[in-house]
C-alpha cells in the first residue's frame, strides 16, 4: 500500500484491470447487495435538493419508498446508505429502453439538470473507503458481478485506477491523483526491474 496525503491506497488499483461493461451487466451493481448504496453525510442534502428533477423517472415502487422513509436509511452495520426496494435494488435506479438498470441522478446530471453525479461511493466503485482515525483506506472491493468488468478491463489494459481517474479527482483532487499516478508509474518501473 501507498501513503497519499491522509490516505493509505491498495496497490490493488495498480495490479488489477477494470472497465465496467454495461452491455454484459446490464447495471445489476444498482440491484445486488445488503444494502443501498453508502453515502457521505453531506450527500443526504444534495439527494433531497435533486429528488424533485428526478421524481418522474423513478418507478412506483422507488417513490412509496421514498415517501415512507426517505431518501436513506442506517443500515446493520451503522452506516447512512440509499434507500433500497424489496431489500435489494436502489430507490434511484431506473430501467431505460433497453432493460438496463441505470441511475436516474446521473441521468439529471448528464442531462445538465443538477451539478451532483450520484453519490461517491457509487462513481468510486470499484473503489471502497474506510475511514479511520487517521486516515482513510482506499481498497479495491471484488464483486462476483464485476467479472465481465474486470474482463472487459484485461482487454483495454486498463488498471483500475486509470478507469477510476475521474471519481478519485472528484473525491480527493487533482493533485492527489497525480501523486497517485507517479505512485504507478514507480510502481510499474519496481516490478520491471526485479523480473
Amino acid at each position: 500500500m501507498i501513503q497519499i496525503d491522509d490516505t493509505i491506497v491498495s496497490f490493488d488499483f495498480f495490479d488489477k484491470q477494470f472497465c465496467c461493461d454495461l452491455a454484459v451487466c446490464k447495471g445489476i451493481c444498482c440491484v445486488e447487495g445488503d444494502s443501498g448504496a453508502p453515502l457521505e453525510k453531506e450527500e443526504l442534502e444534495e439527494l433531497e435538493q435533486v429528488l424533485p428533477l428526478i421524481w418522474n423517472d423513478l418507478p412506483e415502487k422507488s417513490k412509496k419508498i421514498i415517501k415512507n422513509q426517505g431518501v436513506s436509511y442506517v443500515d446493520v452495520e451503522g452506516d447512512l446508505v440509499t434507500s433500497i426496494v424489496d431489500g435489494k435494488e436502489c430507490v434511484f435506479a431506473y430501467k431505460d429502453e433497453k432493460g438496463f438498470c441505470k441511475c436516474a441522478i446521473e441521468k439529471a446530471w448528464k442531462e445538465g439538470k443538477t451539478f451532483f453525479r450520484k453519490p461517491i461511493s457509487c462513481h468510486l466503485y470499484p473503489a471502497r473507503l474506510t475511514k479511520y482515525a487517521r486516515f482513510t483506506a482506499v481498497n479495491f472491493h471484488s464483486w462476483n458481478i464485476c467479472k465481465c468488468a474486470n474482463l472487459l478491463g484485461e482487454k483495454e489494459k486498463l488498471p483500475a485506477y486509470k478507469f477510476l481517474k475521474e471519481a478519485f479527482v472528484r473525491k480527493f483532487g487533482d493533485a492527489w491523483y497525480e501523486q497517485l499516478e507517479m505512485a504507478a508509474d514507480v510502481y510499474y518501473a519496481e516490478k520491471s526491474s526485479s523480473r
